[in-house]
């Protein structure tokens, strides 16, 4: 974005609101997802905090106070995790990225921080980020992958539907994301096995 967006504090949480600001409308259906790098963390920040406030989701028990939200591209260069970023004509428009789940089994991993500007949801961005991430869940060897959201991201919870993951009645690990309220599990079939 060539100008700062204008952000308001809410609270002492951390979480920007910055429904004022209102990102540039996705004028083509072309996007590339790429590895995130440190250039993209202030984009993608300000992507993430946007989405919450949006579902009302600031505040402590949300992804958006992880400290990591700030520096996803060093968060995500540690063993065994990834973090893509889609662009549309040279703009961060979202990303989504895959981690070891905090206090869960060795096994499991989790799809963090999906999250998408609004003029870029509804085209197949999330699902090409969403494959993109369990192809990469598959390549460090996990063998199942686990997710938290809300009841109110309807959108995502059939898009994650559809892409094999189910309910589950409780959350797993130890993300520190009790705002969330609904949780989900997909098992990693090897690439052969359709997705």
């Amino acid at each position: 974005m060539s100008s700062s967006p204008r952000r308001r504090r809410v609270g002492t949480s951390g979480c920007m609101r910055a429904l004022s600001h209102r990102a540039s409308t996705v004028r083509s259906m072309s996007f590339r997802i790429r590895p995130i790098t440190a250039a993209d963390n202030p984009a993608m920040a300000q992507i993430i905090w946007t989405a919450l406030a949006q579902f009302d989701a600031c505040g402590d028990g949300f992804a958006g106070q992880d400290p990591e939200t700030r520096e996803l591209a060093a968060a995500y260069s540690r063993p065994r995790h990834a973090y893509f970023v889609a662009e549309v004509d040279d703009q961060i428009v979202g990303g989504a990225g895959v981690a070891p789940l905090a206090g869960g089994s060795a096994d499991t991993a989790e799809l963090r921080k999906m999250y998408l500007q609004e003029s870029a949801r509804g085209r197949g961005i999330g699902r090409a980020l969403l494959e993109r991430c369990l192809t990469a869940a598959r390549a460090l060897q996990f063998a199942r992958i686990y997710l938290e959201t809300l009841d109110s991201m309807t959108a995502a919870r059939r898009l994650y539907a559809a892409a094999g993951f189910l309910a589950l009645d409780q959350p797993l690990g130890q993300t520190g994301h009790h705002g969330c309220n609904r949780w989900m599990l997909r098992p990693l079939h090897s690439p052969a096995q359709s997705t």
